[in-house]
């Protein structure tokens, strides 16, 4: 009687832990078909695919940077620069625009800018101390050898400057250490170049920059022949040796010791070339044009003018060993540099001092 009585419950009790045993079954089926119990093992994923590598345009050839380097649009032709005026420049670059943004960019040598300024003498047009300003451009140059003094692509055949356009456009001022390091990179190439001083304070040509680029930022670099924008001077110097340097890579040490020796020249300098000269004047109609090469102690000083007084130029890089030496003996009678050459009155000069005392009285407004 006993065991009869018990066996319902029993069997009770096993009937009613059935479908509770059905359920967690259904619901455990539940939870591994869901995503959600599979997030823990997102690292058992195979990784995102690789960046894509910078495109070659098959027209040019030249590479195409994905993000540094912006793209001049196909409905943009470069075309040979026979430039002597600035509003030509303006027509011929204004096209060249690009799709990114920016605001102006705030670097350490910005900030540096006043304390530099103060420091630098004041007014640039006032006679100076030539012996002290000889040591220092001496010791700047010192510091930054071997780089800026030799041309190791020359040798070729030397053309008359006004007969051998320039489509190179290099948006730069003077103090700044990257600025400095392009400068040095075509003086190695043996490379001809339109300056376009964009020290502190200047407008017009910071405004050509941010209307292709988006922004203000320097060195940059507008290569006509490919239609290449590009900022960032390591960039710039790599392409240049690309396109110009029989596609070779830039000589070491070249890129490396601008961050260990390339303020040098910015600190000894004063920061002389990162200013606009509160009494610059206006630029006149044609393009002044300069034979020098980077590292030249005395060439350096009229750069430093030619950017504090705003004014565009045509760089002649005739280092030693330049295809251009024959042409700077054909016009000076000597391969001394600097040798200014202004086509707007007529003056030729090798003489540092004349040039700065010229310079600054033509190019100055009355005060």
């Amino acid at each position: 009687m006993i065991l009869i009585a018990k066996q319902p419950s029993l069997a009770r009790t096993s009937a009613s832990h059935k479908p509770r045993n059905r359920s967690r079954s259904r619901s455990r089926s539940t939870m591994l078909l869901s995503p959600a119990y599979y997030r823990p093992l997102r690292f058992l994923q195979s990784p995102p695919p690789p960046p894509p590598l910078p495109k070659r345009d098959s027209s040019t050839g030249s590479p195409q940077f994905p993000r540094k380097g912006v793209r001049v649009p196909s409905n943009t032709k470069p075309r040979a620069l026979s430039p002597k005026t600035e509003d030509d420049t303006e027509r011929r670059t204004i096209g060249l625009k690009s799709a990114g943004g920016g605001s102006p960019s705030r670097s350490f040598l910005s900030l540096l800018c006043p304390l530099l300024k103060f420091f630098g003498g004041g007014d640039p047009s006032q006679e100076r101390n030539d012996i002290i300003e000889v040591a220092t451009s001496s010791l700047s140059s010192l510091a930054r050898l071997p780089w800026g003094s030799k041309s190791t692509n020359g040798g070729g055949s030397s053309l008359n400057s006004s007969e051998s356009p320039t489509n190179l456009q290099l948006y730069e001022f003077e103090a700044c250490p990257f600025c400095r390091r392009v400068r040095e990179a075509m003086t190695e190439l043996d490379l001809s170049v339109e300056v376009y001083p964009c020290p502190k304070g200047s407008l017009r040509h910071r405004e050509i920059v941010r209307n292709i680029g988006g922004k203000e930022q320097f060195p940059f670099l507008v290569d006509l022949n490919t239609g290449m924008s590009i900022y960032e001077s390591g960039d710039i110097v790599k392409y240049l040796f690309q396109q110009y340097g029989q596609g070779r890579s830039p000589t070491f040490g070249l890129l490396e010791s601008t961050i260990f020796t390339g303020w040098v020249p910015t600190l000894l300098r004063a920061g002389r070339g990162m200013t606009l000269w509160n009494n610059a004047g206006e630029q006149p109609s044609k393009k002044l044009e300069l034979f020098s090469y980077e590292n030249n102690a005395f060439a350096r000083i009229v750069r430093e003018a030619l950017c504090e007084l705003g004014l565009p130029y045509i760089l002649q890089n005739v280092g030693e060993g330049s295809s251009r030496s024959q042409l700077l003996v054909d016009l000076s009678g000597s391969k001394e540099v600097p040798y200014l050459i202004d086509p707007n009155t007529g003056f030729r000069s090798g003489d540092h001092k004349k040039i700065l005392c010229y310079l600054f009285q033509t190019y100055s407004v009355a005060i």
